[in-house]
């Protein structure tokens, strides 16, 4: 609902004014405000504003005349009613010509009507027109807070919106996906989506100038099939768009503007989606943290019972009755990358957490692609991952689930390096930890032999594992230490690797040539370093027993150098 001139002009009080050009416009032309303006105009008369004037000045002025007039169209004005008798005794044609070239209302009033009494008039219509507006407004409100208090689901509430506004509209993220949408029909979908996919939307253009509504300024517009569309951000609380709305507007809209009444309703409706929102996020993110609480205690096994298990298990849509193997995964470079980037989130953990929510995904997407069931969590620096194995299947269904997830997380977060461990499968509850506490045993193992950012299965650590488990017991550290001491601080002190060069020499089966070459060393050198291990150790490279032992001390010493409490 809205005053149009007509509606003015039905006034009794202006029984005489007539109507000089556009007559035919009257009925199209929004009233929003009425004012007295005389020269110059500049910048004082709004839009849509209906000027009364006595033209002062322009009285045998032609050009004046036609300057003011023109003056005033260009402002946007709706009509200009001009008191005939005093200054100007009537409108010469070239102004009326002009008037009706741009199809503006010009209007002759009686000398003797007051400006005053039709602006009286105009105002009550005004008023009354405003506050209802405003009651309808504050019931939009009132009903969008009331389906956010009952849990609508964002379909509704699209559907509710476009009843208000009569246009079709679409709820949409912050990179143009459809969350909702209200009378758009799948050819325009299909069309949106290919707009979506050029980057015509979301729509990021300078905001519109000529208003200084801070609502209207955060509004954008576009074009969808010929139809305009205008972009409506829902805002998060650090006024960042965390989605839009996007109205359709009528094919009679003109020039695309918003009338109040929809201003209003635009804004109520960026808000209620920002609410839902929030309430999503945080059931979501309460739901994230349920899951990964549960996914640490099973890997920890920390539940007493399989029924327990199984009792939460259900409530977080979990399936215990499927198998499952263990993964273990550690992101090795998230300091150094947080350091050389300074990205801007206020501390470490938080950029931490983003960075893993960011490979979950990427998990999880793998596991979906693969069609299986897949569990995860993180704990103390590792990715706890539980994957479905049919129990038909080999060590490919770990191997192609890990070659998926790197190939992705290789494009979206290429710096990152990651390492891993498979564990193995074993039946009944208990298999959940113990398979897991292989897959983090197997990560470890391959992090001390082939460095960061590899992966070990626990199947292929049986001769490391060995070896640490003779590590372990006294007789055997003390061998150790005995035989490795002497090597260890030479090479502190000479910075000479006789380790390594004993494992290269071991490696080509005492080929000294061979040796030389890939340590890129001359002959001789070589034979110094092999003397000098002898020497310090007290053993003989030629003797199968000597080197049998030097051999077992090395591995086992590289195996446990990177343990916490031998660091």
């Amino acid at each position: 609902m809205q005053l149009t001139v007509q509606d003015v002009l039905d006034y009794g009080l202006l029984e005489g004014a007539v109507v000089r050009t556009a007559k035919e416009f009257a009925h199209a032309r929004p009233v929003h405000w009425v004012s007295v303006m005389e020269m110059p105009v500049e910048n004082f008369v709004r839009r849509n504003e209906l000027v009364l004037t006595t033209a002062m000045g322009c009285k045998n002025d032609l050009e004046t005349f036609r300057g003011f007039v023109k003056d005033i169209i260009d402002s946007g004005a709706a009509a200009l009613m001009i008191a005939m008798g005093r200054h100007v005794y009537e409108i010469p044609k070239e102004v009326a010509e002009l008037a009706e070239a741009h199809e503006f209302l010009l209007v002759e009033l009686p000398w003797e009507l007051r400006f005053s009494t039709v602006i009286e008039e105009v105002m009550i219509d005004l008023n009354d027109l405003h506050s209802q507006e405003r009651q309808r407004s504050e019931q939009v409100q009132q009903d969008l807070l009331k389906l956010i208090l009952a849990d609508a689901e964002l379909e509704k509430i699209a559907a509710y919106i476009r009843r208000e506004l009569g246009s079709a509209l679409l709820i949409t993220d912050g990179y143009g996906a459809v969350q909702a949408s209200a009378g758009f029909s799948r050819t325009k979908l299909e069309a949106w989506e290919r707009q979506v996919s050029k980057g015509t939307f979301p729509i990021c253009q300078e905001p519109p100038k000529g208003n200084r509504d801070p609502m209207v300024q955060k509004f954008r517009s576009g074009e969808l099939g010929g139809r305009k569309l205008v972009q409506v951000p829902v805002l998060q609380v650090s006024e960042e768009a965390q989605g839009y709305l996007f109205v359709e507007l009528p094919e009679n809209a003109g020039d695309g503007r918003l009338d109040v009444f929809s201003v209003h309703v635009l804004e109520h409706a960026a808000t209620t989606i920002s609410l839902w929102r929030s309430r999503q996020n945080a059931v979501e993110e309460t739901k994230a943290a349920l899951r990964m609480d549960f996914v640490r205690e099973l890997a920890n096994g920390e539940f007493t019972t399989k029924e327990q298990a199984a009792s939460r298990a259900r409530a977080l849509g979990y399936d215990m009755e499927l198998p499952y193997i263990g993964l273990a995964g550690s992101p090795e470079n998230f300091r150094e990358l947080f350091e050389r980037r300074k990205p801007d989130h206020s501390s470490y953990t938080e950029w931490s957490k983003s960075m893993v929510a960011y490979i979950e995904e990427e998990i999880h997407y793998a596991a979906h692609a693969m069609k299986r069931t897949v569990m995860t969590g993180y704990a103390d620096g590792y990715l706890i991952i539980f994957l479905e194995k049919p129990l038909e299947s080999g060590q490919e269904n770990q191997i192609n689930f890990l070659d998926l997830i790197e190939r992705r997380l290789g494009n979206l977060l290429p710096e990152v390096v990651l390492s891993w461990g498979i564990g193995d499968y074993e039946e009944g509850f208990e298999g959940f930890s113990n398979s897991f506490r292989h897959a983090k045993a197997a990560l470890e193992i391959g992090r001390r032999k082939k460095g960061a950012g590899h992966r070990m299965d626990y199947r292929d650590t049986r001769a490391d594992r060995l070896l640490l488990q003779l590590a372990k017991t006294e007789g055997m550290k003390d061998i150790i230490l005995s035989t490795i001491q002497p090597l260890v601080d030479y090479d502190q002190q000479r910075q000479m690797d006789l380790i390594g060069t004993f494992s290269a020499y071991n490696h080509y089966q005492g080929n000294v040539s061979q040796t030389a070459r890939a340590l890129n060393l001359h002959r001789q050198s070589l034979l110094y370093r092999l003397r000098k291990i002898e020497s310090l150790t007290g053993l003989s490279l030629v003797d199968p027993d000597d080197l049998f032992l030097l051999e077992l001390c090395v591995r086992t010493y590289r195996i446990r150098a990177n343990e916490p409490n031998n660091a």
